[in-house]
């Protein structure tokens, strides 16, 4: 495995100087962000696409540091109500699509999506309860309707690509579980995969060890980010909380560095246990941590995850 990171963290620096930096925290691959939710600070898809020579420029600034991407990232919600955004998201997908092709990387991220509840909505709609029973309805036309046709499209524009698209499951969008990232998978298997990140399973209450076992060979790329749970605050609200991620005390979770929220043992085991699914590519560290500086931040995670990461010998067993 690989140790990268999420270059959103340095949006705030020109594309040569982000990579400089992450050169000198000694890691090995980039995770770019093409648009919507993530921005296009460092990668605009339709500039690359239509200027041969900045194409050129943009793979060299990463052969000359030895860096490789580790996919392209245009997390986004295609499937929102609003029509102008549901387009622009799917655009820049379309886009990010195209560049990975030119680029030779093997795969794109985004998220499922969130419909509303029906077809007069104006917002969208994550619905995780079955009761009242309009919300079981509203539920079933999410996927009938517009989940499953969207996805169904989506992943031959992939697929006559020869790109794989990388689902992060994510709370407020259809996919948020296995179970559910499952029921996405099986729309193209083989094409359409995980973006695993255990943050997101954390404050869930999901294992990630059996999230892994589960997902297992539709893993496509992981994402490394921790989460502490309050227990106190858990006890009395528990897990569901729409409070602002700075009202930290007050919280029944924040995001946190690796190492973090979880001990040693946990990312061990998340990491061997991603060797044994046949993941094999990079871990991508997103920083999210309000309590510690991005600058902090990176330097402890990658000191941690170094600890836990498994080199495997070519040609050697597991249990060797």
């Amino acid at each position: 495995m690989k140790l990268g990171v999420f270059a959103v963290l340095f949006s705030d620096q020109p594309f040569e100087k982000a990579l400089d930096a992450i050169v000198d925290l000694g890691l090995e691959a980039v995770e770019i962000g093409t648009g919507a939710y993530p921005g296009d600070a460092h990668c605009k898809p339709t500039e690359l696409l239509g200027d041969s020579r900045k194409l050129a420029a943009f793979r060299e600034a990463l052969h000359r540091r030895g860096l490789a991407i580790s996919a392209l990232s245009c997390h986004g919600n295609p499937l929102h109500p609003d029509r102008k955004i549901a387009k622009a998201h799917h655009d820049v997908f379309v886009e990010t699509v195209a560049l990975a092709k030119k680029l030779e990387v093997s795969t794109v991220i985004t998220f499922s999506g969130c419909p509303g509840s029906d077809a007069s909505a104006k917002q969208p709609s994550w619905i995780i309860t079955p009761w009242p029973p309009e919300f079981s309805a509203a539920l079933e036309w999410q996927w009938t309707e517009r989940v499953l046709p969207y996805w169904k499209d989506a992943a031959k524009i992939a697929k006559s690509a020869g790109v794989r698209v990388a689902i992060e499951m994510h709370p407020n969008f259809v996919a948020y579980n296995p179970e559910t990232m499952q029921r996405l998978i099986a729309v193209a298997p083989g094409v359409i995969g995980v973006n695993f990140d255990p943050s997101h399973l954390f404050w869930q209450q999901a294992d990630p060890v059996a999230a892994i076992r589960a997902l297992g060979e539709s893993i496509y790329h992981v994402h490394a980010k921790d989460c502490r749970i309050d227990r106190a605050n858990t006890a009395l609200n528990g897990v569901l909380d729409a409070k602002v991620y700075t009202r930290e005390l007050e919280r029944s979770w924040i995001f946190r560095t690796v190492g973090y929220g979880h001990d040693a043992l946990v990312w061990k085991d998340i990491v061997s246990n991603l060797r044994l699914v046949g993941y094999d590519h990079v871990l991508s560290l997103e920083h999210e941590d309000s309590l510690m500086s991005p600058a902090e931040g990176l330097k402890k995670a990658v000191a941690f995850l170094r600890s836990a990461m498994i080199a495997q010998p070519k040609g050697a067993a597991y249990w060797a």
